[in-house]
């Protein structure tokens, strides 16, 4: 069974940084890719930032030169660093792997909650 777990959420101001943090446990023979996915009350759920096994990355337009993400995945774990927020940043972050295994799957995290003042 694997699970994701992710740290880092809170308060910040406008303008301020977070660092979000999600690491894959369990038995499984690799990480195809992980990222971020967020959903604030009454949206859908959006892409925030995927990155592959190999190091390329994808970003929703609304973070691109805001959010960097990056991995370390011998440790089987992925990284958002969310600078310059937003209050429309405001939402429940959600870590996501697409696990490799006997067959592929995808798997997500509980979420963590990001709130932006203003």
């Amino acid at each position: 069974q694997v699970q994701l777990v992710e740290s880092g959420g809170g308060l910040v101001q406008a303008g301020g940084s977070l660092r979000l943090s999600c690491t894959a446990s369990g038995t499984f023979f690799s990480i195809n890719v992980m990222g971020w996915y967020r959903q604030a009350p009454g949206n859908e759920r959006e892409l925030v930032a995927v990155i592959t096994s190999g190091g390329s990355t994808n970003y929703g337009d609304s973070v691109k030169d805001r959010f960097t993400i990056s991995s370390d995945y011998a440790k089987n774990t992925v990284y958002l660093q969310m600078n310059s927020l937003k209050p429309e940043d405001t939402a429940v972050y959600y870590c996501t792997a697409n696990i490799r295994d006997r067959v592929d799957r995808s798997y997500w995290g509980q979420g963590t909650q990001v709130t932006v003042s203003s």
